[in-house]
This record gives structure tokens, sequence and C-alpha cells, in this order.
């Protein structure tokens, strides 16, 4: 390096420095002393002959103090470096600085300038380091770097290092970043699932995307749908929700329901006659069409014993109108099922009954549990299907005094019910004209 020691302190301890007077000493020392960054001076020789307070970090850095000659090592990189116009980086306590040698020859002294790039190297280094996907694009959209974990999910986006993400990526992760959402965006690449988080890295004009391979979350998250959606079809949402609190005992009594039984007239003689695959196919086709109206009309499916579906309106969730609900299910029943082709051409009938009044209902099993309902209601509901009439909805006079005021009847008359003797039954006819909705 060139130059001489440029102040009058700098003289006394290396003789044959120039000499300054007052006012350029003045002039020198007044700027950096306020430096925010790291400003050094040397003489030709390499003696720190000035430092400013924020360049303690670069002096413990060294290892010198001002008035100490610096490393011959580091001596001879600074002449390099001032030659290229390059800069060192020294490290002190997990911080970095970059320090530029400016050469001033005017005045016999080198300045030394530096900055603290601790945070621009983190985001250089660590990226190759992160276990974890990490790429980086521009603000539009160029991919400019992918370190090795992602290589895999970069390759899966068919994408490479110089190449644009796609339009409908890129506006996805730059939305999140201009609304300030830190949510992620889920992308499926090479059969995995990633959740990307993007990050302004403004100084650096730069977007960093961090990725989590989110493939057995994504996996456990569908299992857990589809044990839910499984627990659904045989439990009601309030009594699954109850299991899954803990609850180890689960039974009720519901003062007032409605249930509905519905059975396929002559089942056996159809059974004989289809082959398995026909015969499960057509009763699939029909109990869906049940399951539609079942949830159409705000009611819980109990069960399907053979050909037989049982159905309850005003549980697990108590209500007012369930007798109404059930009603209108059963006279919707006759023509869901004659648009099954299936049903038409087997010619398929249903016997239906209805009863309504107080139940115990709970779940029984620990394996292959069942939510079941018992009673005194139940066994008549049952009596009111199986000693029906095929193609017609048979009910109780207990229906029959609950809906007189919305629907039309037809009197049956007395029929022997077991265990309840000779008993008045009606048949639903239709909803009367005017009764409203």
């Amino acid at each position: 390096m060139t130059g001489r020691v440029s102040s009058a302190a700098a003289e006394e301890e290396h003789p044959g420095a120039a000499r300054l007077t007052g006012d350029q000493v003045i002039a020198i020392n007044r700027f950096p002393d306020d430096n925010p960054n790291p400003v050094m001076r040397i003489d030709a020789d390499g003696h720190l002959i000035y430092a400013n307070p924020a360049s303690a970090a670069v002096q413990n850095a060294l290892g010198i103090r001002v008035g100490e000659r610096l490393p011959e090592d580091v001596i001879a990189r600074l002449e390099e470096v001032a030659v290229t116009r390059g800069y060192l980086e020294f490290v002190w306590e997990n911080r970095t600085f970059a320090v530029w040698p400016v050469p001033i020859p005017d005045l016999n002294f080198t300045n030394l300038y530096g900055t603290d790039v601790t945070a621009e190297r983190a985001i250089v280094k660590f990226p190759d380091q992160n276990p974890n996907p990490v790429f980086r694009v521009t603000w539009d959209g160029m991919l400019v770097y992918a370190n090795p974990a992602s290589a895999g999910l970069v390759a899966g986006l068919g994408l490479t290092v110089g190449m644009g993400l796609g339009a409908d990526l890129r506006e996805s992760l730059l939305a999140r970043i201009g609304a300030g959402d830190r949510s992620t965006v889920d992308v499926e690449a090479a059969g995995r699932s990633y959740a990307l988080l993007p990050v302004d890295v403004p100084e650096f004009g730069f977007v960093n995307v961090y990725g989590t391979d989110v493939t057995a979350v994504k996996e456990r998250e569908r299992l857990a749908r589809e044990n839910e959606r499984l627990l659904l079809n045989i439990l009601p949402e309030p009594i699954a929700h109850r299991l899954r609190n803990g609850e180890a005992l689960i039974a009720d009594r519901f003062e007032d329901v409605t249930l509905l039984f519905a059975d396929i007239v002559e089942f056996t003689r159809l059974s004989a006659t289809l082959s398995a695959d026909a015969l499960v196919g057509a009763l699939n086709d029909i109990f869906s069409v049940f399951d539609g109206l079942v949830e159409q009309y705000g009611l819980e499916k109990v069960k399907t014993i053979g050909d037989a579906y049982m159905v309850v309106g005003g549980l697990p969730e108590r209500s007012t109108d369930h007798t109404l609900r059930v009603a209108a299910m059963a006279l919707e029943l006759a023509d869901a099922v004659g648009g099954i082709d299936a049903a038409a051409r087997l010619g398929i009938t249903f016997r239906i009954g209805i009863h309504c009044g107080p139940v115990v209902a709970g779940v029984i099993g620990t394996k292959k549990f069942i939510y079941d309902i018992w009673g005194d209601t139940v066994n008549v509901a049952s009596r009111m299907e199986s000693l029906g009439v095929p193609g017609r909805v048979q009910v109780s006079a207990a229906v029959m005094e609950r809906l007189r005021d919305t629907h039309d009847f037809e009197s049956r008359g007395l029929i022997d019910v077991k265990g309840k003797g000779l008993t008045p039954t009606y048949f639903l006819v239709k909803r009367s004209a005017g009764a409203g909705s």
C-alpha cells in the first residue's frame, strides 16, 4: 500500500510521517466519528492510526488497537483488493463485516470503510444448509435460486433456475405478500404435497419461498376426514361428537319422536330371482334415494336391516315439526323410487308405517357399535309397516291426530296389533289443499 501516516500523533510514533495542518486533521476526523458504520485508517506500514466508535467489532476481529500494526496477511490482502476494488470480510461474535480499502494518496493514508453484512450473508448461505426446500424468485416470477433440498419440488413443478413460475403460482405467492397474508400456498409436485410461504426480501429485490413437505400431514388429514365420513355414516353427528369427546355411555330419553319404517314388498321372492350383483345394486340405488330424502328433510337414518329402512325425526336434536317432515318424506318416497330404473323394472313397491311417541336412544357395542332406538313406539311403528298395504303409508291414530289439520287421511279401520289388540289405523293420502308449506 502507498502513502504515509497523516496525523501529528502518528508522526510522533513513526518519524518521517508527513505533517497535516490542524484544520486538515479536524476536517478528516469529524465525519468518521459520526458514521454508524466502521471507518478506520492505516498508514503505509499498516499501522492503525484511527478507528471510529462503530469499528470496535472489526478491531476485535483483527485483534488490534489504534497504534498497532495489522497482521501481515491482512495487509497483503488489503493491498490486493485495493487494486481490484474488492473487499475483505471479518467475523466477530456472529456478526459479519465487509471492509473496503480506499487509498487517499493526497493525505497519505488509506481509509477502511466497513458495513455489517450479517443479514445478507445469512440470506445467501443459510438456504443451502436448510433441510427444507427454499427457492428464490424475482418480482416478475423468475426462479433465480433453489437450494439442494428443493430439487424434488422444483423439478416436480417443471422448473429450473432461470425459468419463470407459472402464472397461477406466481400470482398466488405475490398476492399473499402484497396483502400481508402469512398463509401458505399449497402445491402438488412429483407426488408430494408442499406448503409454500413467500417472504419478501425488499433489500435485495427478491422473494424467498420457504417450503414444507406436508405430504404426511395431508395424508393424516385425508384419513381423518375418511374416518369422520365413515363415523357419520353410522352415527348422527352430535352423537359422534360426544363419542370423540370421550363420553363412555350415551343413552338419552326423548319424549316425542316420529319413526318411519319402509320395507320392500316380497323381497324374498325378488332376491331368489336376482344375481348377487343385481340384488345389491338395486338395493343400493333405492336406499341411496332414501338417504337423499332423509338429508333433504333433516331426519336421521337409524339403520337398514336387509330390505327394511328405519328413519326417525326429532332426535338427536329435538324439534317440534318432526312428524310433518317424516310425513313429507313418506309421501315423496313412492314417486322417488318409481324413478329408479331397477325399481321400475322389478316392480318394487314398499309398505311404509309411521308412529310417534317416546323412545330411548343410545350407542351400543365397542367395535361394530350402532346408534339404536328402543321402546314401545318402535314396536308400534314397525307394526304399522308390517301390517300395512303395499304402496300405502299406514299411520297410527297418534300421527293422524297430529296431522289431521294439514293432511288428508283414509281410515283403514281396526287391525290386530301384537301386544295392543285391535287398533285404529289410517292411510296417509296427501297434504291437504291450502295447508301451506
